[in-house]
Parts: C-alpha cells; sequence; structure tokens
C-alpha cells in the first residue's frame, strides 16, 4: 500500500546547514550585549526558535529569563532586554510604551530589538517618533528558512497571505528575493526558474537585479526551481484534505511540524507533542496516503510487531541479550508511534463521521464537476442555516463562487444574507475582502468580464493610482476554472477510481480533482516552459516566466540535481498539494522540495480574511 520512492531516485540535499546558519547569526546577534539580558519572544515566534536554538543554548548564552509579548506592562527587573520579534508596528509601539514608562519611572536599562527575518522602514519611524529611537539598538536575524522536514521547508510567514494578496503590500518582495539569494548561494546554481503570478515575478526580477556578486556553491544540489502565487489556485486550498497528513492538521493543527495530540488519542490523562516527520518510520508510510487505506496498514503495521516481539519465545540467553540491545528498543518506539496514529485516526473517524463528511465531500465533487449545482446550494443553505461551521460555510460559498466563476446575483444576494443573519453582521467586511480576491464575487448583469477588465486596467496601469491600483487589479480576475479543468483535465472521467493504487494526482481528492498548482508544475517540467500553455496562461491572467537560474547561462548539465525540483509557493501551501508533489515525483523519477511563506489550509486560508483578522 505505502508508496515506495524509485531506485534511480536521486538525494536530497542536507537542509541542516539551514538551521546552523540562523542559530550561529542568533548567538552573534544576542552577544552583542553583553552580560544578562531578558528575551522577549514573539509568541508566533516561539516555536521556530525552539527548532533553532532551545533554552539552555539561550542560557549558554547569558540569557537569564524568556518571556512572551503580551502586550502588557512588563515585570522584568533586569538592566538589559532583548526583543526577538517580527516587524509589526504594534510589537513596536508596545516597546516604545515599555521604554517611555520606564523613562517616566527613572529606570535606566539597556535595549535591544531584533527584527526577523528584516526590519521595515516603519519601524524605524515608530522609534523616531515616540522618542526613543536613540535610546534602542536594532538588528536584523535574518531567518528566512525552517527545515519541517527532508523535503519541506517554511518560512513561517503566515501574514504574507493577507499582507500581499488582500492588502497590496509589497514588502515581504524583499524577503522572498533574500530567500532565492539564500537558497542559490547554498544549493545553487539552478539550471531553469520557471514561475507563474505577479509576486513570483517581483521577487525573482528583484533578485536577479541584486545579483552582482552574488556567492554560489560549488556544484549544483537543486536543477530546477518553479515559483507559484497562491493566488494562482485557490481551488485546491479549499477542497477537503482527505490524505492522513492533511486531515491531522485539519484536525489537530500542526504547528511548525509538531501536533500535541490530546487524551482522546492517547488514551491517557495527558496531551502528548510529537514530531511529525519521515524520522517517524509509521507516520512516513501513511502520511501521503488516502485516509480510507490508513486503517488497513496500521492493522497490517501492528500484527508485524507482535510477530516481533513474539521472536522473543524460544530464545537462549545469549539470544535474549542481543535482541533487548539491538532491537527492543526500536520496537517499543514503533509500538508507540503506531498506538498515536491508530488513536488520531480513530479521533480523525469519529469527528468527521459527526459532520457528515461524506455527504460534504458528494457536495464538494458535484461543485468541482459541474453536476446538481442547484442541490448544492441547497446543501450549503441548510449548513448556515444550521450554523455547522462560520469557516466550513465560508468555504463552500467561495468554492461555489469560483468553479461556477461568480454567483448569479439572486443566489449572492440570498446566500450573502443568510450567512449575514446565521454569523453576524459584522462578516460584511468579510464579503467585502473576499470579493477583493476574487474567492466570492457575483456575476456583472449585462456586463462582460472585457468591458470590466479594460475599466480595471485602465486604473491598474495608471502609475499615480499606486498602491490602490493592486486591490482594484483583483475586481477583473476571474477564475475561469470550468475552460481550466477542461483545459488541462483536472476533472477525471467519472469512473472507479482504486485509491490503493493511485494513477495520478487526483488521488489527493479521491480521484475527484487533480490540484491545478501540481498540474501546472507537471506541464511546465514536460514542456520545459510555458511554450503551447498560452490558452491556460491567458484564462490565468498570465505573469508567467522562465529565465536562467545562473548569471544568464543556461545550464544543460544532465546529473542528479536536476533531477531535484525546488517549488515554491508564495501565500501558502497545503499538505494535500505536497502529497500530490512527492506522487507526481515518483512516477517521473523527480524529488520535490517544496518551499513554503507557511502550511495553509482552508481554514487558515479563510481566517485571514475574517472581518475580526488582527
Amino acid at each position: 500500500m505505502a508508496h515506495s520512492a524509485r531506485k534511480d531516485s536521486p538525494e536530497l540535499p542536507d537542509f541542516s546547514i539551514l538551521k546552523r546558519l540562523a542559530k550561529d547569526q542568533l548567538i552573534y546577534l544576542l552577544e552583542q550585549l553583553p552580560g544578562k539580558k531578558d528575551l522577549f519572544i514573539d509568541a508566533d515566534l516561539m516555536s521556530p526558535l525552539d527548532r533553532i536554538a532551545n533554552v539552555s543554548t539561550l542560557r549558554q548564552h547569558e540569557v537569564d529569563k524568556l518571556y512572551k509579548v503580551e502586550y502588557k506592562p512588563i515585570i522584568s527587573t533586569s538592566d538589559q532586554i532583548c526583543f526577538l520579534i517580527r516587524p509589526r508596528i504594534q510589537t513596536v509601539k508596545w516597546i516604545c510604551d515599555v521604554a517611555n514608562t520606564d523613562k517616566t519611572a527613572g529606570k535606566f536599562r539597556r535595549y535591544k530589538i531584533i527584527f526577523t527575518p528584516q526590519k521595515f522602514y516603519a519601524c524605524d519611524a515608530v522609534l523616531e517618533e515616540q522618542g526613543i529611537f536613540g535610546d534602542v539598538t536594532t538588528d536584523e536575524w535574518p531567518f528566512y528558512l525552517l527545515p519541517l522536514d527532508e523535503d519541506i521547508i517554511s518560512l513561517e510567514l503566515p501574514e504574507f497571505f493577507r499582507d500581499n494578496f488582500l492588502a497590496g503590500d509589497q514588502r515581504w518582495v524583499r524577503t522572498i528575493s533574500n530567500v532565492l539569494h539564500q537558497l542559490y548561494s547554498l544549493y545553487g546554481p539552478f539550471s531553469k526558474v520557471y514561475g507563474i503570478g505577479r509576486c513570483s515575478k517581483m521577487a525573482y526580477d528583484a533578485w536577479k537585479q541584486n545579483k552582482e556578486g552574488e556567492q554560489k556553491a560549488d556544484h549544483a544540489a537543486i536543477g530546477k526551481m518553479v515559483l507559484i502565487d497562491r493566488d494562482v489556485d485557490y481551488v485546491t486550498p479549499l477542497c477537503s484534505q482527505v490524505v492522513y497528513e492533511g486531515l491531522v492538521d485539519d484536525i489537530f493543527k500542526i504547528k511548525c511540524g509538531c501536533v500535541e495530540f490530546g487524551p482522546d488519542v492517547t488514551s491517557d490523562n495527558k496531551s502528548v507533542k510529537v514530531m511529525l516527520n519521515s524520522e517517524d518510520k509509521v507516520f512516513a508510510e501513511i502520511r501521503n496516503e488516502h485516509f480510507s487505506n490508513v486503517f488497513g496498514f496500521l492493522s497490517q503495521k501492528a500484527r508485524n510487531l507482535q510477530t516481533a516481539y513474539d521472536k522473543r519465545r524460544g530464545m537462549d540467553i545469549q539470544q535474549m541479550k542481543t535482541f533487548v540491545s539491538e532491537e527492543l528498543k526500536g520496537l517499543k518506539q514503533q509500538h508507540r508511534l503506531l498506538s498515536l496514529h491508530i488513536g488520531a485516526s480513530e479521533s480523525i473517524m469519529k469527528k468527521k463521521t459527526k459532520q457528515d463528511f461524506q455527504e460534504l465531500l458528494k457536495t464538494e465533487h458535484s461543485l468541482l464537476e459541474g453536476f446538481e449545482i442547484r442541490k448544492c446550494i441547497s446543501y450549503i443553505e441548510e449548513h448556515i442555516s444550521r450554523q455547522v461551521s462560520m469557516v466550513e460555510s465560508l468555504r463552500l460559498l467561495c468554492l461555489l463562487s469560483i468553479t461556477e466563476n461568480g454567483l448569479l446575483p439572486k443566489d449572492y444576494r440570498s446566500l450573502k444574507a443568510q450567512y449575514l443573519q446565521s454569523y453576524g453582521v459584522h462578516h460584511l467586511l468579510t464579503f467585502a475582502n473576499l470579493r477583493q480576491l476574487g474567492l466570492l464575487v457575483e456575476q456583472q448583469p449585462g456586463e462582460t468580464l472585457t468591458v470590466m477588465e479594460s475599466k480595471v486596467g485602465k486604473l491598474v496601469n495608471d502609475k499615480a493610482a499606486g498602491k490602490l491600483t493592486d486591490a482594484f487589479s483583483s475586481l477583473a480576475k476571474k477564475s475561469n476554472f470550468r475552460a481550466l479543468s477542461k483545459k488541462l483535465n483536472l476533472v477525471p472521467k467519472s469512473e472507479e477510481y482504486d485509491l490503493r493504487i493511485p494513477r495520478d494526482m487526483a488521488y489527493i481528492f479521491s480521484g475527484a480533482y487533480v490540484p491545478l498548482s501540481c498540474k501546472l508544475i507537471e506541464q511546465v517540467l514536460e514542456r520545459d516552459g510555458w511554450t503551447g500553455l498560452e490558452e491556460v496562461i491567458r484564462l490565468l491572467n498570465g505573469h508567467e516566466f522562465t529565465g536562467p537560474g545562473c548569471n544568464g547561462v543556461d545550464l544543460g548539465v544532465k546529473n542528479d540535481a536536476q533531477r531535484i525540483i525546488l517549488v515554491m509557493f508564495l501565500g501558502g501551501c497545503t499538505f494535500s498539494e505536497i502529497s500530490a508533489l512527492r506522487f507526481l515525483g515518483r512516477e517521473k523519477g523527480f524529488k520535490f522540495i517544496v518551499v513554503t511563506t507557511a502550511i495553509t489550509n482552508s481554514s487558515r486560508l479563510l481566517e485571514a480574511l475574517l472581518d475580526n483578522h488582527v
């Protein structure tokens, strides 16, 4: 059942150097403030920091006490305070309040702010405005990439999606450019770079402009790179995940490669934190599997484990000694992990059965295929009226809108009114955000898309309009899902699909849909560019590019590195997409490395757009 790697699969590069580099840089910055100090850390940096430098490492470098940034008066008595923060105005203002409160109280301290991954001009402006610019020292910790597994690297920047795609804030483009620089320096040169999406194009262009004097590795460890914006494909993250790792993320929330299983999984009163990666041999074999196959595998694994334990019977003393020293520890570890994954699977089954999961999947598949739309709308209306879940209802509305290229005006008004009545009128702003991104839109009566595009196009081309144009440009977006689906065969012909032996990437959605993002990656690699995909590009609103990855030279070297493809998702990537790319890699003899601004799913995507988002 478990997918096995091809014997000729290339070896992945070692990404542990990224951790060592980040750790050394942080230690250097901490030592710039000699002596004992207290360290205040942004809440969302706690988990990534723990993967880089644990508490004992920080203590070795004279960090006395650790605190979480909580936007309230501090209780630290130290004469030196260091703040490790994201470059957010709210946090900088709070630090200014702390410093000004100390000033008023006549308390002298030394303050150091370490911004990660970089500092923005606005942060310095706030320090100056609040009158403490000269009282603090500031630094940057260029911590860009956190390896979560041998083939997954995250920037851990969930705010990237909202900032870039909704607010039109391009400040993170330089960050992506720096990420490209770091990857090139350590693992390049790349033979080719392909990309699609406005942000991808800007980041690639910024990186190309700053290549002068750039160091590169002695030999290439990565062949090609593909950059893709999240707004190229919204359908995939809006579909329910049914591969094991995706379901674990949806239900238990995988955070920074770790998950916390509660008492319902551990069959104990305690919760337990588990690192989910390829070192967990049980997890490694089921992570990419359709959930329907997982129980069978775990049962077989339990039987094999029992057989291994039963070997002890009839052993002499010497054999028993060898068994205890060489095998028993490994078997006990496997037993513990197996128990946890069986518990997690049972918990998933209970939760998904309660929510009529099969009915939900049937509705999604109908939307993807374009069948029985009125029946789907009735299901969504029932979902809203029963107040099953605010985010789930929103997800179904967005999926309906994208797959139908917008809602009919009467349907849009009716569904919107029902949603606001059920979940609160304050969600009017949520609907405005979704409309702006093209996720939930009303079809324009009597106005063709071409006319609308030309109107907005004039505004977008007006440079004087500035950042405002980015927000308006999305009004011209239309998903064109049906046309794309037909062109790329995203919805396979309805026939029996054996989920135990997947035949294509559609298995990650029970055979109902091939993720658009992964299909584009497959097509671009097959064609060595965008030639032949002109119609697809037009439907996706363009911004595609193909470029050399190494100082204007296209390397045609055929070696193992050329079969290692780095895919960067700007705006988030789901575990389902990662599973699909792993499947594609096995089929084609490639190995994919996924770099993403953050791991996302439908809940995280939509929660970033809710009106109460802070």
